[in-house]
């Protein structure tokens, strides 16, 4: 398909316009006119920028791009080599940040509810961001954090009590500890995100609510992995998602 095809429809299906966000979104880097190989990951490393040269890709797409809001923007060093493999080898680059979080059906949120059996029922945060709802069946902290530890295959920080009955649930995947209020007042029982901070265990400690940290990248990995096979089905063209471990 042409590249042009690939960027329109993945705009519209992401709608990035909606989203003020951190970074652009979609074409990020120009790479050749036509798409028939797509090489899929959480970020755009080096290692992945080199496992799509090795699988001859024409395109990768990322959760996590490049030129962040208030990073260097000089082109040296790293920067200098993921840019030159890029354009050395003629490859697209397509980065969705905000917009996969949040996608109903795609998005990192999404795919973590419907392979944990959560029942969504509302949205929070800034640009409703942060999922809300309640679990398939109820069980306790601890029978909770297993079933995230086996589906993430890495066992979780959990602040809370083991024996404490889980029910109404919220989460976000990523940095989104910065949500944990918003969460408790909401009157949850427990909230799930990538990351933890230093007050996020004084939060959980003193409100009850139990925390589970599940990692950043393992909290990520479902929404490009979702989208990947998306472009697939729709499109029949090879996209093959690469998991590069990451332990936070």
């Amino acid at each position: 398909m042409k590249r042009e095809e690939l960027v329109n429809y993945l705009d519209g299906l992401m709608t990035p316009g909606k989203f003020r966000d951190y970074c652009p979104n979609g074409l990020q880097v120009e790479g050749r006119s036509e798409i028939s190989r797509i090489v899929a990951g959480v970020t755009a490393s080096q290692a992945l920028l080199d496992a799509a040269v090795e699988r001859h890709a024409d395109a990768i797409l990322v959760h996590h791009g490049y030129f962040w809001k208030g990073e260097d923007g000089r082109v040296t060093g790293i920067r200098r080599k993921r840019l030159a493999t890029l354009l050395a080898h003629d490859i697209s680059l397509l980065a969705y940040h905000l917009p996969l979080d949040a996608h109903p059906e795609l998005g990192n949120n999404a795919q973590l509810a419907s392979r944990l059996g959560w029942i969504p029922e509302g949205r929070f945060g800034e640009q409703d961001i942060a999922w809300l709802g309640t679990l398939l069946e109820a069980c306790n902290l601890t029978a909770l954090a297993g079933k995230v530890a086996r589906l993430l295959g890495r066992e979780p920080m959990v602040i809370g009590e083991g024996s404490r009955p889980i029910r109404r649930i919220a989460w976000c995947s990523g940095g989104a500890q910065g949500y944990f209020e918003q969460a408790i007042a909401l009157g949850v029982d427990a909230f799930m995100s990538g990351e933890i901070s230093e007050q996020t265990v004084h939060l959980a400690r003193e409100s009850g609510v139990a925390y589970i940290a599940a990692g950043h990248h393992a909290t990520e990995r479902y929404g490009v992995e979702a989208l990947a096979e998306h472009l697939a089905q729709r499109f029949g063209i090879r996209c093959e998602f690469v998991d590069l471990d990451n332990p936070v």
